[in-house]
C-alpha cells in the first residue's frame, strides 16, 4: 500500500496494472547488487576462456573449440539473459514490454539449449578420446567439430521457436494482467521437452562419463600391474590419479544435476509453478548459475588456462608473436 492506502501497481496509470511487490530500498539494493555481481562474473570468466583460446595458436583444437562455442553461449546468458530475470525477480513486474516477452523466452530457452548441447558434445568426444583412441584422430577434427556446432546452434534456434511459436504469437495470451510476462506450455510439448532438454542429455553425460571413467580406471589397472615390480611408486601415483579423474567427473555430474535438476523437478511432480513466481525464479537463476560455473570446471582444470590468465594480466600478450608462445 502506498500513503493513500492504494495498492502499488506496476503501471499505476494503467485499471489493469498487475500489482506489484514493492521491496526496502536496502533488499533491493543489495538483491541489484548480487544480480550485477553474478552477471559480470559469468561475462568476465567466459571472455577469458573466448580470449584465451582464440588468441593462442596452440589452443585451436577440437575439444576447445568446442568450450569456445560453449562459452559463448555461457556468456550470452550472462549478457542478457541474467539482467532480464534479475529486473524481473527484483520488480515483480514484466516492464520490458509486449515484444520483449515474445522474445526474451526465445533467447533464453535457445542459449540454454545450446549451452547443453555443447556439454553433450563434450562428452561424445571425451568418450572418443579414451575409449576409440585409435580413430580418435580421424573422426574428430576441427571441420567435423565446427560442423557439430552450427548443427548444435541451428537445433536450438529451431527446436525452441516451435516449442514457443504459440507464445510468440500470442505473448500476453496467458498475461492475467498488464506488467506480467507468462510462458505455457501444452502437455505434450512440455514433455518432449522435458526429455529433449533434460532428461536425454542428461542420461547421455552421465553414461558416457561413467563408461570413460571406467576404462580410464581398468587402464590404470592394467599400467599399476606393470609397474608394480619394476617401480614402487607407481601405485601410488596411479591411486592419485584415478582419484583426480573421479573428482573431476563428479564435479561435472554433480554442478549440472544440482543445478537442472531443480528447476525442472515441478514439471516432473506436476506442480504449477504460475502461482508462485519467486519460487520458479530461484529455480531458474540456480540453473542460470551453470553458466558462470561452466567456464571454472571445463576450463579452470585446464593449466593452459590459467597460464593464458597469467599472461594476460601482466600484458605479455601485447608482445610480438604471443600467439604463437607454446601454452600446454
Amino acid at each position: 500500500m502506498d500513503s493513500t492506502g492504494s495498492p502499488h501497481l506496476c503501471f499505476p496509470d494503467l485499471n489493469s496494472s498487475c500489482r506489484r511487490l514493492l521491496r526496502p530500498p536496502f533488499e533491493a539494493a543489495l538483491l541489484y547488487t548480487l544480480f550485477f555481481f553474478l552477471s559480470l562474473l559469468t561475462v568476465t570468466l567466459n571472455s577469458l576462456v573466448i580470449f584465451s583460446i582464440s588468441h593462442f595458436r596452440q589452443l585451436h583444437t577440437p575439444t576447445n573449440t568446442l568450450l569456445l562455442s560453449l562459452a559463448v553461449s555461457d556468456l550470452l546468458l550472462g549478457l542478457l539473459v541474467m539482467p532480464i530475470e534479475g529486473l524481473r525477480y527484483i520488480e515483480t513486474c514484466w516492464l520490458l514490454g509486449r515484444i520483449m516477452c515474445a522474445l526474451s523466452p526465445y533467447f533464453f530457452y535457445c542459449l540454454i539449449s545450446a549451452s547443453l548441447g555443447h556439454m553433450v558434445l563434450i562428452s561424445i568426444v571425451r568418450y572418443l578420446t579414451i575409449c576409440d583412441p585409435l580413430q580418435h584422430n580421424s573422426k574428430i577434427t576441427i571441420t567435423n567439430v565446427k560442423i557439430c556446432i552450427c548443427v548444435c546452434w541451428a537445433s536450438s534456434v529451431i527446436y525452441n521457436g516451435l516449442i514457443l511459436m504459440e507464445h510468440m504469437g500470442q505473448p500476453d495470451r496467458f498475461s492475467s494482467c498488464h506488467g506480467e510476462c507468462v510462458v505455457v506450455v501444452s502437455y505434450i510439448p512440455g514433455t518432449i521437452d522435458l526429455f529433449v532438454t533434460f532428461v536425454g542429455p542428461c542420461t547421455v553425460m552421465v553414461v558416457l562419463y561413467m563408461r570413460v571413467f571406467l576404462v580410464a580406471l581398468s587402464q590404470m589397472r592394467v599400467i599399476q600391474s606393470q609397474t608394480g615390480a619394476t617401480n614402487a611408486k607407481a601405485a601410488p601415483n596411479a591411486k592419485r590419479t584415478q582419484g583426480k579423474a573421479a573428482r573431476t567427473l563428479g564435479i561435472l555430474i554433480v554442478v549440472y544435476l544440482l543445478c537442472y535438476c531443480p528447476y525442472y523437478y515441478p514439471v516432473v511432480a506436476g506442480e504449477d509453478t504460475s502461482t508462485n513466481l519467486s519460487y520458479f525464479s530461484i529455480l531458474t537463476w540456480i540453473m542460470l548459475l551453470n553458466s558462470c560455473l561452466n567456464p571454472l570446471i571445463y576450463a579452470l582444470f585446464y593449466p593452459w588456462f590459467r597460464k593464458s590468465i597469467k599472461l594476460f594480466f601482466t600484458f605479455r600478450i601485447l608482445q610480438a608473436h604471443s600467439r604463437e608462445v607454446l601454452i600446454m
